[in-house]
This record gives C-alpha cells, sequence and structure tokens, in this order.
C-alpha cells in the first residue's frame, strides 16, 4: 500500500492534478464527493479527512456526528472529463470513526467485512453485472419520459444515437480502468446494456458506482438524459442488473464439479440453496425502490417466483450451461436485482446469503419447470413461494431476518428499515394518474 501511495503522489504531481475528488456512498448507494488539493493528499492519506457526517443520510447521528474518509489508493484514477487545464482525479474512500473504527454507516466497510469474513473461511468472492439503463430526450419528471429511439434487442441504425454515446461512455469506463465486456441496445425503446468484465466483489461494487456517474455524466454532455430507475416506462421490459456469481477456493472454482449434474459442486448447490432460502429477506436492498416492483411481475423476463433453473430466464437464479473447453467456469446468475442498489450492500447480501446455506447444508429444490410464469394463486398450488410484490411486503420479510441484520449490522439495518417505511408511506398517500382514470368517472 505504500508504494501505491507514493505512485499516487507522484503521479498527482508529474499529471499536473488540480483536485483530486475523494468519493464515497450513503446507505442507499448515492455516491458523495469532496474534493482536495494535492497538497492535502499525504496527510489525507495518513490521518484521513474528517467531516461531518451527521449530514449524509444514514450516516452519524449528531452527537456522533464526524467521521474520517480515508482513501484507498488503490482505486486512484485521472477523471476523463473536466475543463481544461483542470485535470481532477478520484479515490474511493472507506470511512472510519475517530478512533480509527471501521465506521458502522458505511457500507463499503460493509462489504469489507463479509469478504474478510468469507476470507476467513478460504472463499473469494466475484461478480459479473448486467446493467441495464434508458436514456431519455431530459429528466423533467412532469412528462412522459421521451425515449431516443424505438429500437429493440441488439438493435443497430445509422442515425443511433445512443450508440455514440454508449460508445462515449464505454471509452470513459475503460480510461478509468473498468474493462467492459459487451455493450448493446436492450429489448425496450431507448433502453441499453453495459456487462462489465467479472472481478473481486469490492472493485465490481466501487465500478458499479463509477458506472452510474459514467453514464449519467456522458449523457448529460450530449444534452440527454440517463436513468438508471428500474421501471420509468409502463408496458416494456424494465432495467435490471443480473449479477453472475462466482466463488473461489483458491484458484478452483468452487462451484465446478465435473461429476455432479450440470457441473454444479455441492458447494454451488447449497450456495444456490442459501439463495434462494434468504431471497425475499434480502430482496429490499437488491430492490429498494417503490418502482422496483413495478419490473418484477409476471409475464416478463423479470423473477417473480423464487426459483431456480438451467434456461428459463424467468427464474430467480440461473446456472447457465458453459460452452466447451470452458465448463470449468461454472458461475450462478441472480436475475432479480435492479441498477439502482446499493452494491456494496447488495453484494454483501448475496454472499452471505450463499455462504449460509454452505454453512448449514441446506438442500437444492428440485429445477423449476412450468410455473415459472404462473399467477401467484397457481404458484402456491406447487409451493412455490414468490417474491415480495411492493416494496411493504419486501420490508417486511427484511424485518424479521437475523442474517440481513448480522450481514448490514444494526446501524444499516435500522436507518434503512426506517427510511424505507418513510418512502413507502409517501407512496402510499399518492393518489395516481391511473386512480383519477380508473375510479373517478364511475365512483
Amino acid at each position: 500500500m505504500d508504494r501505491q501511495k507514493e505512485y499516487v503522489l507522484r503521479t498527482v504531481e508529474e499529471r499536473g492534478v488540480r483536485f483530486v475528488r475523494l468519493w464515497f456512498t450513503d446507505v442507499l448507494g448515492q455516491l458523495k464527493s469532496f474534493a482536495i488539493s494535492p497538497a492535502e493528499l499525504e496527510g489525507a492519506f495518513d490521518d484521513g479527512m474528517q467531516f461531518d457526517g451527521s449530514a449524509i443520510d444514514g450516516f452519524s447521528r449528531i452527537q456522533e456526528s464526524d467521521v474520517l474518509a480515508r482513501p484507498d489508493a488503490t482505486t486512484f484514477e485521472i477523471l476523463p472529463w473536466g475543463a481544461k487545464n483542470e485535470t481532477s482525479a478520484r479515490m474511493f474512500c472507506d470511512l472510519t470513526s475517530l478512533d480509527g473504527r471501521p465506521f458502522a454507516g458505511d457500507p463499503r466497510q460493509v462489504l469489507r467485512r463479509n469478504l474478510d469474513a468469507a476470507r476467513s473461511q478460504g472463499y473469494s468472492f466475484f461478480v459479473a453485472p448486467e446493467v441495464e439503463f434508458f436514456y431519455f430526450q431530459d429528466g423533467d419528471p412532469s412528462r412522459p419520459p421521451v425515449p431516443l429511439d424505438t429500437g429493440s434487442y441488439f438493435d443497430l441504425t445509422t442515425a443511433d444515437v445512443a450508440s455514440d454515446l454508449r460508445s462515449r461512455t464505454i471509452h470513459h469506463l475503460e480510461a478509468l480502468g473498468i474493462p467492459v465486456e459487451y455493450s448493446f441496445h436492450e429489448d425496450s425503446p431507448s433502453q441499453h446494456e453495459i456487462d462489465l468484465r467479472h472481478t473481486d466483489a469490492l472493485s465490481m461494487a466501487d465500478n458499479v458506482m463509477t458506472l452510474r456517474l459514467v453514464v449519467r455524466e456522458t449523457a448529460l454532455s450530449q444534452g440527454v438524459h440517463a436513468t438508471f430507475m428500474p421501471q420509468p416506462i409502463s408496458g416494456v421490459q424494465g432495467s435490471g442488473m443480473h449479477t453472475h456469481l462466482s466463488l473461489f477456493e483458491g484458484d478452483a472454482n468452487a462451484f465446478h464439479d465435473p461429476s455432479e449434474p450440470y457441473l454444479l459442486s455441492k458447494t454451488g448447490q447449497a450456495f444456490v440453496a442459501g439463495l434462494l432460502h434468504h431471497a425475499a429477506e434480502i430482496t429490499a436492498v437488491t430492490n429498494q425502490l417503490v418502482n422496483s416492483y413495478k419490473r418484477l411481475i409476471v409475464g416478463t423476463e423479470a423473477p417473480a417466483s423464487i426459483t431456480w433453473a438451467r434456461n428459463h430466464r424467468a427464474a430467480l437464479v440461473r446456472v447457465p450451461e458453459t460452452r466447451v473447453g470452458k465448463e470449468e467456469a461454472v458461475r450462478i446468475e441472480y436475475r432479480s436485482p435492479d441498477p439502482a442498489l446499493n452494491p456494496y450492500l447488495a453484494y454483501s447480501l448475496l454472499l452471505a446469503a450463499g455462504l449460509k446455506g454452505i454453512a448449514e447444508g441446506y438442500t437444492l429444490p428440485d429445477e423449476a419447470t412450468s410455473y415459472l410464469e404462473s399467477s401467484p394463486r397457481e404458484r402456491a398450488k406447487s409451493e412455490v413461494a414468490g417474491l415480495p410484490q411492493s416494496l411493504a411486503e419486501a420490508l417486511d420479510a427484511m424485518e424479521g431476518s437475523d442474517l440481513v441484520r448480522e450481514t448490514l449490522g444494526d446501524h444499516i439495518f435500522e436507518w434503512f428499515l426506517r427510511n424505507k417505511r418513510a418512502e413507502w408511506a409517501d407512496y402510499k398517500a399518492q393518489v395516481t394518474p391511473f386512480e383519477l382514470a380508473r375510479y373517478l368517472p364511475t365512483w
């Protein structure tokens, strides 16, 4: 780390960096930042930068407000945008209390703690998300969003403004050291997807936070609004963030066993069973908005049942078939998350649920077949549980979960519940255009 800090200090001087932006997230996954000058950088590495945590949602109470932001030198990158002659860089920070202990309200520290717990069991955790989003002509919430195109899955047109935006975005991501595996037009009008190449969960959470900013900044520079809202338009596929999960023991893929069905090891089967067993409990975090549940409905590719399958894309968990010659690359795909989540908290819970399945020896249920797209009543006959159908249901499941409380810690667990209960209460108090159109003329 000392060598990495020296590299940062030297690069800042050689590249003429004017500002170093220190990034961190609040409990909901909103990116926060403040800038320091190069003269303050060495002190920031040694002692951290003190700020008032009570001003940030989900952080400190007034009586314990001050926290320290300690920059992680391994996340240093030059920002690929900004005014001429004002080169800026960024680093993610870990937050600590003034006595140096990890701060309980810092989502990045939550993920660090859970990754350390997995490491103590001999495991390392890797993820690869497929991030979907929409481009609109503007972000004015007073009128319906206007898409830039009417394209569909994998469409390419010569006048595709959004394709140029996506290309610029990928250049910016790669300039920030974030490798992109695929990018393409998704199923809905003006909907796009960027898939990131797999890496360790902490780096990927940082990458997801960076990607959301890069997508928005690049769109804004061209006078366009980008949104990660899960379901901004009715009647089309919403935006998900399907996440591929891998668990390694040293250099060996812990999910691979050529003697097991589908090449999925006993460890992998128990991990999937853990995800299924705790799925309802963690959904409030993987799908944290009222709007998230407008996407998780029967009849779309988004999952509504707590099921697993190999090929059916309406399953919550999918075990994709591997290519010939790549059999050892067995992985698990978790399909309910959407791109408005806090990746640090979501990855912590996915890991914890899977490891619980391994530790407790959970049994993998039968692979799902016909009831994947059935109604709740038909699913009940098949004894197949459904995902929560609203934020309120998801919060009820979360509130009774020992696993979620232990994984997130009391501070974040309790604040998240309070904040989201308030969001649901605000939503319930609104009279929507749907209600006026349906009831006003006849009742």
